[in-house]
C-alpha cells in the first residue's frame, strides 16, 4: 500500500484531524508499541501499519477500506 493511499484510508475512517492525532499518540501493540508515525519512521510497510490499526479499531474501520 502506498503512503498516500494509508494517509487516505486513515483519514476517511477517522477524519483528518483525529487520525493525525491517532498517529501520533496511540501506540499500537500489533506495531511493536510504535506509534503510527514511529512505525513509518522505522520502515514499517504501511500495509502492516494499516493491520495494526483495523485490529484495534474493528468497529470503526469501514469493511470496504479493509
Amino acid at each position: 500500500m502506498r503512503l498516500t493511499d494509508f494517509w487516505a484510508r486513515l483519514d476517511e475512517a477517522f477524519g483528518a484531524t483525529y487520525a493525525r492525532s491517532i498517529a501520533a499518540d496511540h501506540s499500537f501493540a500489533g506495531l511493536g508499541d510504535r506509534t503510527i508515525d514511529q512505525a513509518i519512521a522505522d520502515g514499517i510497510d504501511t500495509a502492516t501499519i494499516w493491520r495494526a490499526v483495523v485490529a484495534s479499531y474493528p468497529d470503526r474501520v469501514p469493511s470496504r477500506l479493509r
